[in-house]
């Protein structure tokens, strides 16, 4: 039954293109294949492995921030270690057209991953039509047009029961009906298999699942995160609350690999027909160690329900999961609009038809984040404000807001007296109603209904909720470069920075103390595109990722923040593990406004980098030059006079 696909996905690996060939098959096919195959696949990682300690030459160490070479002298390295790098020259063209924010900015986003609906470029063209289409009825300032606008899309909360939603269907718009329709498509999952519902976010549908989950039965919720998760952590709450034990993978230290041996003993050894929840990621976000997909197999053979969490996937990387063969009960992913611009959005949440009855009634999923998308009508209420600023120039105080006489025609600026729009046209439409007793409309307020009414037809016709015709560009753009490309691309990123950021040392020392440690798989070739590492002074002691985050922020560089556990240390650790050990407030409780500290399992605070197929090599560069600053072991106080000199003031960093 594997044969055919895995021949291919073999063949394509031994020629260094499948992203991730032992996650698609598991380390049990491949060591299956035949030995020329087993062969091939050993020299393909020989040949990358020198290939990438090769990329920094003819330099393998720096101990100062100002012997790097510079950015064209690495790319030179670079495209030599990896020739095939020049052939995603795609993606960087589709940066430079639909994203040239990102150079304008000269901003490094490596803080979120996931799938973006939109390009800038067509942001921008929607804002620029609406507004263009907007001007017959009243005047719009240049001002106003020379910025990006509002979201083409927005979401707002419904209560709806969730089982019932997801077995008979709800009522969508025709907004939510293309964008379901191409978001199935783009995940490559049946309409004929899934029902989909939009949440807020992952977390959101987390809870969602976890409220309609029948936990009372199903008494076991088992989850694979080698680091703290919010979603985890809220589903995990309401499981222990209905008595049902949240049971873990553990991963061994250093390297953060999963300790297969118990997590296959807990999936098997319960003989209970109803054994639970099983919430398995497919990479960790965090240390982007990937793992096969046969756990979920071997889940569902042995009773449990299994939940796939997307939400670390790259763009395509669903392309290589073969719903054919792997079909979780439930799945969640993500998605945002536009990469670098705004990274809100809303989640998906994926139910097998054939598992809606294992569901229950829920009054509490009614209101925990299930949303609709509609139109953003921000670009409107922006008109409406400035056509009744207008108004009220021209009539004075009696329009309804109130004025600042001594600054002359109204801000806006006092929220006190403040009225939006909406809430004058609101009350227009009361004093139409009632208008035998107050008499006939104004021809003011008459101007400002027709105003009113034409803008919004326009607008209408020229936004997303009205046209049958929506482009998807961002996921467009994925589709174009293909789930090859832009495997290869980020394969040969993620570990050139792995490279180039442990090659920095602290100068004088006789032990070659590193700059910089990293946490979960290093150099390999079947890795996911995320990274999690320290940053140490030289004398051994961590800065703080917190700290190093806001300063790489204020370089125009942003990382995230994570906490990795679940780890087992070998025996011989124990004082090292005692100094790791972090009293932590958790995600759940402070949500809940506890501030009770509690200890948690062995863990460390990390500092986390993503990449995706809009990354380019400047920013993996620009990354390892700023961590190589750590190399002055004055820098991190200089830092903090440079911005007190620049703000006047003490900045806490």
């Amino acid at each position: 039954m594997f044969s055919p696909c895995i021949r291919k996905a073999s063949e394509a690996t031994f020629h260094g293109y499948c992203p991730c060939p032992a996650r698609f098959l598991g380390l049990a096919e491949l060591h299956n294949l035949n030995t020329m195959s087993t062969g091939s696949v050993s020299k393909s990682q020989q040949h990358f492995a020198v290939a990438t300690a090769s990329s920094l030459h003819p330099n393998t160490e720096f101990t100062n921030h100002e012997s790097l070479p510079s950015l064209s002298e690495s790319f030179d390295y670079f495209t030599r270690a990896y020739p095939q790098y020049l052939q995603t020259d795609q993606a960087d063209q589709l940066r430079a057209q639909e994203y040239y924010h990102l150079s304008f900015s000269n901003h490094v986003c490596l803080d979120y991953i996931g799938h973006g609906l939109f390009s800038y470029s067509q942001q921008k063209s929607h804002f620029q039509t609406a507004t263009t289409a907007s001007s017959s009825s009243f005047p719009v300032s240049s001002e106003h047009t020379s910025t990006l606008g509002p979201p083409l899309i927005d979401i707002s909360y419904k209560s709806v029961d969730f089982y019932s939603h997801v077995r008979y269907g709800g009522h969508e718009s025709e907004l939510e009906l293309k964008i379901r329709k191409r978001i199935m498509s783009f995940m490559n999952i049946s309409e004929a298999d899934y029902s989909m519902v939009f949440t807020a976010n992952q977390a959101s549908a987390f809870k969602i699942l976890g409220e309609c989950y029948p936990f009372q039965s199903n008494r076991n919720l088992l989850s694979v995160y080698d680091h703290e998760n919010e979603a985890i952590a809220a589903i995990s709450d309401i499981a222990k609350k209905r008595g049902a034990r949240f049971l873990s993978a553990n991963f061994m230290w250093p390297n953060m690999n999963m300790q297969s041996g118990k997590l296959r003993k807990i999936i098997v050894s319960n003989k209970k027909k109803r054994r639970g929840l099983f919430i398995f990621p497919l990479q960790s976000r965090v240390t982007g160690a990937r793992y096969s997909y046969l756990w979920m197999s071997m889940a569902q053979d042995n009773g449990w329900h299994v939940m796939l969490d997307a939400c670390a996937l790259g763009p395509k990387d669903m392309d290589t999961l073969g719903l054919s063969l792997f079909k979780p009960d439930f799945l969640v992913c993500p998605f945002y609009k536009v990469f670098g611009y705004d990274p809100s959005g809303f989640g998906c949440l994926f139910v097998k038809k054939s598992s809606t009855e294992v569901l229950k009634d829920s009054t509490i999923a009614k209101s925990v984040g299930i949303v609709s998308i509609v139109s953003a009508h921000r670009p409107f209420e922006f008109l409406e404000d400035s056509l009744i600023e207008d108004i009220e120039t021209q009539q004075g105080p009696s329009a309804g807001v109130g004025r600042n006489n001594s600054t002359g025609p109204s801000s806006f600026s006092d929220l006190s007296v403040q009225k939006s729009s909406h809430e004058i046209l609101k009350s227009h439409e009361i004093e139409e109603d009632d208008k035998k007793q107050k008499g006939p409309l104004s021809p003011e307020i008459m101007e400002l209904r027709t105003a009113h009414n034409s803008a919004q037809y326009h607008l209408r016709k020229s936004s997303f909720g009205g046209s049958p015709d929506i482009d998807f560009m961002g996921l467009d753009h994925a589709d174009s470069l293909g789930l090859l490309l832009i495997g290869m691309r980020e394969r040969y990123q993620i570990n050139w920075l792995i490279n180039a950021l442990m090659s920095l040392q602290h100068p004088h020392m006789e032990t070659g103390l590193p700059l910089v440690r990293i946490y979960g798989p290093k150099i390999r070739f079947d890795r996911g595109p995320a990274l999690a590492f320290n940053v140490f002074d030289w004398k051994g002691e961590k800065v703080d990722p917190a700290l190093v985050q806001k300063i790489a922020d204020r370089n125009k560089i942003s990382l995230s923040c994570g906490f990795i556990q679940n780890i087992l240390f070998p025996g011989n650790f124990e004082e090292k593990q005692e100094t790791m050990l972090e009293t932590r407030t958790t995600q759940v409780e402070r949500a809940q406004g506890n501030n009770k500290k509690v200890k948690l399992k062995a863990g460390i605070s990390v500092i986390t980098a993503s990449l995706g197929f809009l990354t380019n090599f400047d920013d993996i560069y620009r990354l390892w030059a700023f961590v190589s600053r750590f190399l002055d072991a004055d820098y991190v106080e200089k830092e903090q006079w440079r911005y007190m000199a620049l703000n006047q003031q003490t900045v806490v960093i």
